[in-house]
């Protein structure tokens, strides 16, 4: 029976079409399209250039960076700090820069009693203090939990940052700085969006350690 099954497998797997050369070419056409905009925006690329300057002096000052977002913005709110507290292009001091969703323990106790729009917002308030950064990450700008995450912070007098697509969605009118990427589409937001972190990244790293 499961030589039967395992053959059945077989053949499903090799009923699926495999992607044309011309669609994967006209997939990464369309993410260097996004990036193509991104390049000839100079209002965006001027907030990309002031958030760097923003966590320069944060950590010139001691302050710290938090990050946050859902799925694949987790992911990149991860590698982002992962960059900072890690290092770059070269040896160099650490930086305090962490992702608010990486104690898993915690999340689903908060999410549990309270609410998972509450996850993050409940860590800004243990965690961030007057001064420091927090960049919130969401492609349609509409993530509660990360919403939440940003009114407390600038409640509390931190510095926010909003990573989103092109409308920027309720995040528009909350961050101090918004980096909207000219996209309505996930992936190739996300796909911006990593590549703005490390153009923070190592502008951060530059001007600090270079």
């Amino acid at each position: 029976m499961e030589g039967i099954m395992n053959e059945s497998k077989k053949k499903e797997f090799r009923a699926v079409e495999i992607p044309k050369v011309d669609e994967i070419k006209k997939i990464i056409s369309s993410s260097i399209q996004v990036k193509q905009e991104i390049m000839n925006d100079l209002n965006l690329l001027s907030v990309i250039s002031q958030v760097a300057d923003v966590i320069v002096d944060a950590f010139k000052n001691d302050k710290k960076v938090l990050l946050c977002g859902n799925g694949g913005s987790a992911a990149d709110a991860q590698h982002i700090a992962a960059e900072l507290s890690g290092r770059f292009y070269f040896d160099r001091p650490p930086l305090f820069a962490e992702a608010l969703h990486v104690n898993t323990s915690y999340l689903t106790a908060v999410a549990n009693d309270y609410s998972y729009d509450d996850v993050f917002a409940r860590l800004v308030l243990a965690k961030g203090r007057a001064g420091d950064v927090l960049i919130g990450i969401s492609t349609s700008g509409n993530s509660m939990n990360v919403v939440k995450a940003i009114e407390t912070a600038n409640s509390i007098g931190m510095i926010t940052v909003g990573m989103t697509g092109i409308d920027g969605g309720k995040m528009k009118g909350i961050c101090k700085y918004l980096i909207n990427v000219p996209s309505k589409d996930t992936p190739r937001i996300q796909e911006a969006h990593i590549m703005i972190g490390h153009i923070i990244c190592e502008i951060v790293e530059r001007k600090l350690f270079g």
